[in-house]
């Protein structure tokens, strides 16, 4: 798979991305240090711990994260987590935490299956 797949797969823009950053191989470099960052691992713990703090922390980190990847698909919805953590609110975040998820796993799955 490409790495133009690989953003279509996940149901992100890669155009978006490419316009920022101008290089396909950086891209690719960048997308597969992915899978080491420890942000999402981070989120689901503080969260079972119900530590809103450290939940925000790692939540705006995925945020950010995501934004500069151009993982549209699973910046959304850590954007409305983070939110919410922002406002030192755990109701609503386990559904929000569900949706962060299934756009993590897609997300890993895709670049699991990059040439």
């Amino acid at each position: 798979m490409t790495i133009q797949e690989c953003y279509a797969q996940m149901g992100a823009d890669y155009n978006e991305v490419f316009r920022r950053l101008y290089n396909e191989a950086m891209i690719r470099k960048f997308v597969l240090l992915f899978p080491k960052d420890d942000s999402f691992h981070n989120l689901e713990a503080a969260l079972k711990e119900q530590n809103v703090k450290e939940a925000f922390r790692a939540a705006h980190t995925l945020k950010g994260v995501c934004q500069n990847l151009g993982f549209s698909n699973l910046y959304a919805p850590a954007v409305t987590l983070t939110e919410t953590l922002r406002a030192g609110q755990l109701d609503g975040t386990a559904e929000q935490f569900a949706e962060v998820e299934k756009q993590y796993r897609i997300t890993m799955a895709a670049i699991q299956a990059l040439d």
